[in-house]
């Protein structure tokens, strides 16, 4: 099933899921009881926002081989995670702001993974129980704040560099799935998550292990090779097989 957070009419924010290319509301809890009611508002007529609203953004680093070659670094032995915040996140279709303190802004495509329920400790055999689902996410970097700074929140957490959606999946096999990047239709970034150093599941026991995971986390697993600069008037789509596309434009 697909879960998405929409508006429609000026209407207040309900959550919904998708039917071909119609919505419909859910009513009661996504990550408990609900109930969800007939799928018949046109996918066109409603706007699509950001699937959940966590309580935190936790990303990994260089969690592609290839990835952290690329910028000259070592592949990391343990999971290297960081965090966005929460004003970062913009919806589907809204603009990336490039912010005039950076002078290389990046796109990372990315998996993101949605957690269903509150877990400390999880181990990596039970992750797949907290998981909600999974959905797209463009975890925008300013690279050379990130190499000047030598902590990466600056870089990772300027207001709209948090892009996820367009909905949340909750039955996809993340074994193999192709992740692309194509900015302004140029061919930037394509990488499996076969490739990922540490999977879903240790990334999770991982983390739980440091902070408590709540209902509405995401956490972004890492990004595939082919990460670059972003200019006004660019548009970023980054689509992963068999889960859809997001997209966003590039503003100055």
């Amino acid at each position: 099933m697909r879960i998405v957070r929409f508006t429609r009419k000026n209407q207040p924010v309900k959550y919904g899921w998708v039917y071909e290319d119609h919505v419909g509301e859910i009513e009661g809890n996504i990550y408990g009881e609900y109930r969800r009611q007939e799928a018949n508002f046109p996918i066109g007529d409603v706007t699509l926002l950001a699937p959940c609203q966590p309580t935190k953004i936790v990303c990994v680093g260089r969690n592609y081989a290839e990835h952290a070659r690329e910028l000259g670094n070592d592949v990391p032995k343990i999971p290297l995670i960081f965090l966005k915040p929460l004003s970062s996140i913009i919806n589907p279709g809204e603009p990336i702001i490039l912010p005039s303190q950076s002078q290389q802004v990046e796109h990372e495509a990315e998996l993101v993974t949605v957690i269903s329920k509150r877990g400390r400790n999880i181990t990596v055999e039970n992750a797949r129980n907290h998981i909600l689902g999974y959905t797209i996410g463009n975890d925008v970097t300013a690279r050379d704040l990130q190499k000047t700074d030598g902590q990466w929140t600056r870089a990772k957490g300027f207001d709209t560099f948090c892009c996820f959606g367009p909905w949340i999946e909750t039955d996809f096999d993340i074994s193999d799935a192709l992740i692309t990047c194509k900015v302004s239709g140029q061919p930037r970034q394509m990488g499996s998550t076969r490739d990922m150093i540490f999977n879903v599941s240790t990334l999770i026991a991982f983390i739980s292990s440091v902070m408590t995971l709540e209902a509405g986390d995401i956490v972004f697993t890492g990004t595939p090779a082919g990460v670059g600069p972003l200019k006004a008037g660019d548009v970023v789509m980054v689509e992963i097989e068999g889960l859809g596309r997001l997209s966003n434009p590039v503003k100055a």
